[in-house]
């Protein structure tokens, strides 16, 4: 577990954060090792400036983001208030102007003026690529890839690789039964230092070694 004193991952500079330790909102959640790379704005912005139209009093939607993802700069989260209602004869917003219309100020009333997709669910070990736009009610799969200025409008499958506006497969990174395995062994959720004795399986892709992981 990461020491809740630690920001920044690298010493060699502070572009990169564990997006744990600067995010301080209840409806935002994220896992352990997740990091977040900003070299246009501070990192430890991202709540402010990545989690957009984001009003969880209104719509009691969530931001989850599981372990080990690496979120590139300017990654956009778009929440339901970025939406307009599209059921009426106009997309205007009037209950966010209860004010001006006379119309009831309770935050349900004021939440009619937007369609309500839900929370934004990334998985484990998921890359969101350089500016790519998330809209609300995305689930993202564990060891999703997410290309660069991609926009995701639906949900993604685990160990798939989307890009383009909107956002679409490109490929599978493995086979369906690779998959599968990967999802069964879940290594995010190893201790720390089974991890760390088992990185060079991790990162050669040696799945024969990771289903009997060295241990500490």
């Amino acid at each position: 577990m990461i020491p809740t004193w630690k920001i920044y991952p690298r010493s060699q500079g502070h572009s990169t954060v564990y997006l744990k330790q600067v995010v301080q909102d209840p409806a935002v959640e994220v896992g352990e090792y997740t990091t977040y790379d900003d070299f246009v704005k501070d990192p430890r912005d991202f709540q402010r400036n990545n989690v957009l139209y984001h009003y969880p009093e209104c719509n009691h939607d969530k931001l989850k983001i599981g372990k080990f993802c690496s979120i590139a700069c300017g990654a956009k989260f778009l929440f339901n208030a970025a939406n307009h209602g599209m059921g009426s004869l106009s997309t205007y917003p009037f209950p966010i102007f209860f004010e001006e219309w006379g119309l009831d100020a309770d935050t349900a009333s004021i939440a009619k003026a937007w369609d309500n997709k839900g929370d934004i669910v990334v998985g484990n070990d998921v890359w969101i690529g350089y500016e790519a736009v998330i809209l609300a009610g995305v689930t993202i799969g564990d060891g999703a890839i997410i290309g660069a200025r991609a926009v995701v409008t639906k949900d993604v499958p685990p160990y798939t690789i989307v890009g383009g506006a909107p956002a679409k497969q490109i490929r599978k990174r493995f086979s369906d039964e690779m998959i599968a395995e990967l999802e069964r062994l879940r290594w995010w959720d190893w201790d720390t230092e089974t991890i760390r004795k088992n990185i060079g399986a991790i990162q050669s892709g040696d799945l024969e070694k990771l289903r009997m992981p060295e241990q500490v």
